[in-house]
């Protein structure tokens, strides 16, 4: 079994600001045919600031989609042929006012690959100094300084329902867990 499925045909239905949506027909490998609905999406950074005595830098917005705020770690989108960690150091100076000294790659994660290619790209800052905050013009945001042990306790208990925060702050308590970082 090969699971994979060709590119027959491929239309785009909608092209914006920031995604695109294409109808494609597929071949699935027993030669039936089927269609599929992609979202196509340049990708974003999610950056976990930690400070030195272990707090986390979180910024609170509203997301127009689920019609309310949510509590997230600093993130942004990929600017055409940028590197994620150019992107990361950006957003994280945009959005809270600090840069890091040192960024460790944490990995990356699809939000939703049933129908989205966004890949996320996640990074530890640590080494945290004072910058200054210079958000988008479109960007409203409030940063908040939280314990970490409090962000879990909010992810765990349902609190903090982003997928790239919950991903982000699972993955940093496992790996401290594990004496990895």
């Amino acid at each position: 079994m090969e699971l994979f499925e060709k590119t027959l045909s491929s239309q785009c239905l909608y092209k914006g600001r920031i995604i695109s949506l294409y109808s494609d027909e597929v071949e699935l490998e027993n030669g039936a045919k089927a269609g599929r609905e992609v979202i196509d999406h340049p990708g974003g950074v999610g950056v976990l600031p930690i400070t030195a005595d272990g707090d986390v830098l979180m910024v609170r917005q509203f997301r127009y989609p689920h019609r309310q705020v949510l509590l997230e770690i600093p993130a942004g989108k990929l600017d055409a042929n940028e590197e994620p960690l150019v992107c990361g150091k950006r957003e994280l100076e945009e959005e809270t006012g600090f840069c890091a000294k040192e960024y460790i790659p944490l990995g990356v994660m699809y939000p939703t690959p049933g129908y989205l290619n966004e890949t996320v790209h996640l990074y530890l800052a640590r080494g945290l100094y004072k910058t200054h905050q210079h958000l988008d013009e479109d960007e409203f945001l409030t940063v908040e300084r939280m314990p970490f042990a409090k962000v879990l306790q909010m992810v765990l208990e349902g609190e903090i329902e982003d997928a790239k925060t919950q991903v982000t702050i699972l993955k940093y308590q496992v790996m401290l867990a594990n004496g990895l970082l």
